[in-house]
């Protein structure tokens, strides 16, 4: 896997980039600062983020939180050198997926990175299921537009509208959402009808 570091001290960055292949990753960087972690990961496109939160110019919360926002949410791990229980919740605010404490050593290294890739799965599937969702909720919309339109237009009931629409989705081997969209695209063909007066009998 290719790791971003983004670590302001040259000793620490050196020993996780070393860490890191042990592992079997390949470190990219590691860069000092938060900008630069912006910069370089955009260059680079890394699969995971493994950032310090205390760096200058912008701090390694920052740095994922912005590349987050931009479209390059990844796995984060972060690290710091102080136990400070605020800033283990700010990394949870800033959807970071594992936290670390200096000193780190190899084997806590790979668990974190474990866990990272595992929360970055499960916010996936969780978001492509919400995304399912809407776009249920969407279509059924749809849906329900067309039918109401075959019924003004055709003097339809509901049940026999939507018949129609089965119907029509089968014999053309379409999707019903589909179908439904093209009567709504051609809704101007469909209101005449609607607005022309019934035939004497």
């Amino acid at each position: 896997m290719r790791v971003l570091v983004a670590e302001d001290d040259p000793v620490i960055a050196l020993g996780l980039a070393e860490r890191l292949r042990t592992l079997g990753h390949e470190p990219i960087g590691p860069v000092n600062d938060g900008e630069q972690a912006v910069a370089t990961a955009k260059q680079s496109n890394p699969e995971l983020y493994l950032f310090d939160i205390e760096m200058p110019n912008l701090d390694g919360l920052a740095a994922a939180a912005q590349l987050a926002d931009e479209g390059l949410r990844r796995p984060v791990v972060v690290i710091t050198g102080v136990d400070d229980p605020s800033l283990v919740e700010r990394s949870i605010a800033s959807g970071v997926s594992a936290y670390l404490t200096k000193p780190i050593d190899a084997r806590e290294l790979e668990a974190a990175i474990e866990l990272a890739q595992l929360r970055q799965a499960e916010f996936e599937a969780l978001e492509a299921e919400v995304g399912r969702a809407q776009q249920a909720l969407e279509d059924r919309k749809l849906v329900e537009r067309a039918k109401g339109l075959l019924m003004s237009a055709l003097q339809l009931s509901e049940q026999d509208a939507f018949r129609r629409l089965q119907k029509t989705a089968r014999e053309r081997n379409l999707r019903l959402v589909e179908v439904a969209s093209r009567i709504v695209e051609q809704q101007s063909l469909l209101e005449p009808k609607s607005k022309s007066p019934a035939p004497f009998r």
